[in-house]
């Protein structure tokens, strides 16, 4: 992250399925909203309410765009942290119009109210995930059960 940039974590659900995208030179870009409702107890009433929704359009680039629609739908409740981004365009009329949007570093599903199951695709920087020195005893590592964190 640069300095100036102002960073933001979003815990909601998505409003719709991630829409993957290519550019023309191939990066995959996916794109997708987040609706965050904030919920307070009402002593008074001895309930929960709901809040204001937000809702923040997000994007995301490359691999992590692919996880994200290959791995999340229309209601998965998820935790992501970015960047929020002002984008400024000016239209055929020639009026200036702005949005911000969110570009997503990170992605994960909550499991505050459900469970998951990680299926890991990725290679590590120390190559294939089969020498990956943090998988675990019954993983592809081949690591010992007694065996240290590799730190």
């Amino acid at each position: 992250m640069s300095f100036g940039e102002t960073p933001i974590t979003l815990v909601g659900n998505l409003t719709d399925d991630p829409e993957l995208k290519f550019t023309d030179g191939g990066a995959a870009l996916a794109k997708f909203t987040i609706a965050v409702t904030p919920r307070t107890f009402d002593r008074t009433a001895n309930e929960w309410k709901d809040g204001t929704t937000a809702f923040y359009r997000c994007a995301a680039w490359r691999q992590l765009a692919e996880h994200i629609a290959d791995s999340l739908k229309k209601g998965s409740r998820v935790v992501a942290n970015g960047r929020m981004r002002q984008h400024d365009w000016t239209t055929d009329q020639n009026e200036k119009r702005s949005m911000l949007a969110v570009e997503i570093d990170d992605i994960g599903a909550s499991v505050r109210f459900t469970t998951v199951t990680i299926n890991a695709k990725r290679a590590t920087q120390n190559g294939p995930a089969g020498n990956d020195a943090w998988a675990t005893a019954n993983g592809s590592a081949g690591a010992s059960a007694d065996a240290e964190p590799p730190f």
